[in-house]
This record gives C-alpha cells, structure tokens and sequence, in this order.
C-alpha cells in the first residue's frame, strides 16, 4: 500500500532539485529496475506489481518492498505505462580516480539531450568504455529520461561532471575530438589510452575544449545528410577507435 505522502515524495524525484536534496533517483520499468537491484547501487525502496513481485520475489529479498498497482506506477513515474517496477535509488558518492593512462575514455561537451546521454551511456557500455567525463552543463545522468534511455548501462559506466577542461588536462592523455572537418576517421590510428570529446547537438566542441584536442577527426560524408546525431556519431566512432 502506497501513502500519499510517500506518493508525493516519489513524483518530487522528478524534479532536479529534489534528487539533489535527497541524493535520490528514480529507475523505472523492468528490465532498468532488475539491473540497478543487482548492481552496485544502494536501492531504498521498490514500488513493483503483484505480478512483478512473484516473478521475482528472490532478487527483491532484503529490499522494502510497496506492492501497488500498475496505474500508481504510472502516476508516480514518468513513463507512459508501467506494468513492472519503479526503484528509488540513493546516488554513489564519485570516488575520482586518476584517469588510466591504458583506457579510452569519451568527453561531453555540454551535451543537452537527455536522450542523446543515455544513448552515449549505452553506446560506451556495449564497447566497454566506463568512464566518460562530462561538463557541467552536459544533461544530469539522474534525469528519468537519461535513465531510461541507458537501458540500465549507468549502472556500469561512470559519469564524472565538473570542469572540462581542467579534466582533461589533469588526464595528461592524447585528446580525439569530432569535427566536421578533420582526419578520416577510418585511416585513424587511435592511441590505446586516449580522450574522445563530442560537443554540443547544436554548436559541436566549444573554442576552450577545441584548444586541448590534439586531434580533429571527423565521420567521412558520403551522402546529403547535413549531420549526424551525437550518440549515433559516438556510436561509429566508438567502433573505429576499439577496433583501431
């Protein structure tokens, strides 16, 4: 059974704000809720349906559990329908390691889209990739949209926001970034530990991150298309670098 209250407080965790002021986030559906229950993150309470419940009673054992119904999920929740389970979810404390001089790692800057992050999130998980540096300004990982959109990849890759450029710097590794005009990015010997920086949808990489790239790369045009998503860029160029 769901109290108001406790109604309340979940639909808050919509909101940026309120997941700042109580380091909470929200995971919904089944598959997102399953990954972040047997990961590394602490979950606080799962909202889940009788149904979803029976399926999975063993991985929900020692969780607090609120049985409710589908149309509560759905009102608490930010997706269209949910027929499964809603997670609130404590956020980690980031840990900041020093950047592996043997590890590609993929740069945000001030990527808006929360989409387009969760997409990037995915893309960097499938290729192994799990830290990616992120300005200020690049979306919040902990937006529901974000979230969704990771298919459960946040929960393996780690996002570390704050200034950029003095992130990169403090990496000391060689800097990729994506251009409309640059090296093919199919005759591009990528170094094994090395920085990849996508920029912004609408303005690519700003004149200050620009002036740390060593290399400007770019995705060969072969069509008319005038451009190309940032997480499906991210995605080509991803392949190019693991497989270079």
């Amino acid at each position: 059974m769901m109290s108001k209250s406790v109604a309340k407080f979940i639909k808050s965790l919509q909101l940026k704000k309120y997941r700042k002021q109580e380091q909470l986030f929200l995971v919904e559906g089944s598959k997102s809720t399953l990954e972040v229950i047997n990961s590394h993150f602490n979950v606080r309470t799962v909202l889940c349906t009788e149904q979803f419940y029976e399926q999975f009673s063993n991985q929900l054992k020692g969780l607090e559990v609120l049985k409710v119904t589908e149309k509560q999920l759905t009102d608490v929740g930010t997706l269209k329908s949910n027929n499964a389970a809603l997670a609130v979810v404590e956020m980690p404390v980031a840990d900041g390691k020093k950047a592996d001089a043997d590890k590609l790692y993929l740069a945000l800057d001030d990527i808006n889209d929360p989409g387009n992050l969760g997409t990037i999130l995915r893309v960097a998980d499938w290729y192994g990739i799990n830290t990616i540096l992120a300005s200020e300004e690049t979306a919040e990982l902990y937006n529901p949209k974000v979230i969704s959109a990771s298919k459960g990849s946040f929960t393996r890759v780690e996002v570390v926001y704050g200034d950029l450029e003095r992130l990169i710097k403090e990496s000391q590794l060689p800097v990729y970034g994506t251009f409309m005009a640059g090296d093919d990015i199919h005759k591009t010997r990528f170094k094994k530990g090395c920085i990849i920086v996508f920029g912004n949808e609408a303005n690519g990489i700003s004149p200050r991150i620009e002036k740390l790239v060593d290399h400007k790369i770019t995705i060969p045009k072969i069509g008319g298309a005038e451009s190309l998503n940032v997480a499906m860029a991210a995605a080509i160029v991803c392949d190019n670098a693991i497989r270079s």
